[in-house]
């Protein structure tokens, strides 16, 4: 259903010289649709300061254009990343930034995680085999939807 501005008027105080809502009001309007929105059955899942990139992540992953990946740390932790089904090793890096950043935002970790000392330090390794080419396919390296790609600390070369 479209909503016109007569719709949207009756579900906001407007300021009767301008007939625009407030500010206030029109986020009010917004969070209250969102809260029913997120009360589907199908979306309960979701956290409630949920980003407009993992909706669309998940919407592809519902319609089979992305795979989730299973990243597991060296200390048992387990994130569950969502890439598009092209993705390249550097965007599986960016995906796992942008997932553990979310996180962090949500339970109040770190602050600060410095990825470059994170990708000197640690091997993306799927299979044994270690992830070097950031620029190779993920299905190059016989990645699929649920498979498990693993943290390795990196030993120093002599």
């Amino acid at each position: 259903m479209e909503e016109t501005s007569e719709t949207v008027a009756g579900k906001c105080d407007v300021d009767a010289t301008t007939a625009k809502p407030s500010f206030n009001n029109v986020m009010d309007t917004y969070h209250n649709a969102l809260d029913e929105i997120l009360g589907d059955p199908f979306l309960s899942d979701l956290p409630q300061n949920v980003t407009l990139n993992e909706v669309k992540s998940l919407i592809a992953l519902e319609h089979g254009q992305a795979m989730t990946i299973k990243v597991r740390r060296a200390d048992g932790n387990v994130y569950s990343v969502i890439v598009d089904q092209n993705a390249t090793v550097s965007d599986f890096k960016k995906a796992i930034r942008r997932h553990v950043q979310l996180k962090q935002e949500r339970e109040g970790g770190a602050t600060y995680i410095s990825w470059r000392h994170v990708w000197k330090s640690y091997w993306l390794v799927f299979q044994g085999e270690k992830m070097k080419d950031s620029e190779k396919l993920l299905k190059d390296y016989g990645i699929r939807n649920r498979d498990e790609v693993i943290f390795l600390k990196r030993l120093r070369e002599k």
